[in-house]
């Protein structure tokens, strides 16, 4: 797997730059990408597709401005999602294996407008409020609804 990535960075790398990488070297970096296209999403990751459709995703950012009650939902083994409307923001930590929907995500914020990368996180079973484990949030990935054309325009 290791092998692969390195060649698949490498094809990329390569294709950046404009220069030609050997022949068996683009073949398996190409194999790698079929094998990665096969692969099923899983449930998660399928959930989360649902969420972004029609959305483009912008510049990732430390902090979001958060007000009280906003929107979170939990996707299990995949990300965080915060708010609703033209702009959502996706949070995916450093393991996002860990992600549980059934554990609640306890936030000590430095600011309490703004919900930011260095909060302590930690999560607690909803039912037994026992800890369950700490969050590592990374940036904030915002995804912005793509507005239609106008009809007629060309």
């Amino acid at each position: 797997m290791k092998r692969a990535t390195i060649l698949t960075s490498a094809l990329l790398a390569a294709a950046a730059t404009g220069l030609a990488l050997h022949p068996l070297a683009a073949q398996e970096a190409g194999d790698v990408e079929a094998k990665a296209e096969a692969t099923p999403l899983t449930k998660g990751e399928a959930r989360l597709a649902k969420l972004l459709e029609g959305r483009v995703a912008g510049e990732p950012v430390r902090c979001i401005r958060t007000i009280p009650n906003q929107r979170m939902q939990t996707i299990d083994r995949t990300a965080y999602v915060y708010g609703s409307g033209e702009t959502i923001y996706v949070q995916r930590t450093r393991n996002p294996e860990s992600i549980d929907d059934n554990d609640a995500l306890v936030v000590n914020r430095f600011n309490a407008s703004e919900l930011c990368r260095l909060d302590i996180t930690t999560t607690v079973d909803r039912n037994l409020g026992v800890f369950t484990g700490a969050v590592f949030f990374e940036d904030f990935v915002p995804y912005t609804r793509v507005k239609a054309d106008a009809a007629g325009e060309g």
